[in-house]
């Protein structure tokens, strides 16, 4: 005859915390296999970014001043924050349209290119 053994307790499990938007804040669980980049092609959306609108992540897209895309800058991603969801890329599988970037100035890398070109990521 076997033993069963039952457990109330459940193993610790990191729950990602969200805003009342429903926006994912604070550190990442682990490190994701792609990263956005943008690239030059990026106008800012004349200072109302839709990227941002779609990224799950607060503070993950930030609008930054750039002197080849004034008045409206640019958007920078944040590494650290980034979870390579795709929800701000333009182009899915097929080359599908999504509802992405407008200007299809978002691409997603591999975590391992990005970091051999700019760096390791502290994580």
């Amino acid at each position: 005859m076997s033993e069963q053994v039952t457990s109330t307790e459940r193993p610790a499990t990191r729950v990602a915390a969200k805003n009342a938007d429903g926006r994912f804040i604070g550190k990442r669980a682990k490190k994701p296999k792609l990263l956005a980049i943008i690239t030059d092609a990026c106008t800012g959306c004349a200072g109302a970014p839709v990227c941002q609108l779609y990224c799950p992540v607060v503070d993950c897209m930030l609008l930054v001043p750039a002197e080849e895309s004034l008045p409206a800058g640019r958007i920078w991603v944040d590494p650290l924050k980034c979870v390579g969801c795709q929800k701000c890329e333009s182009r899915g599988p097929d080359d599908a349209f999504l509802d992405g970037c407008p200007w299809d100035a978002i691409l997603m890398v591999p975590t391992a290119q990005w970091e051999a070109e700019y760096g390791e990521l502290a994580y």
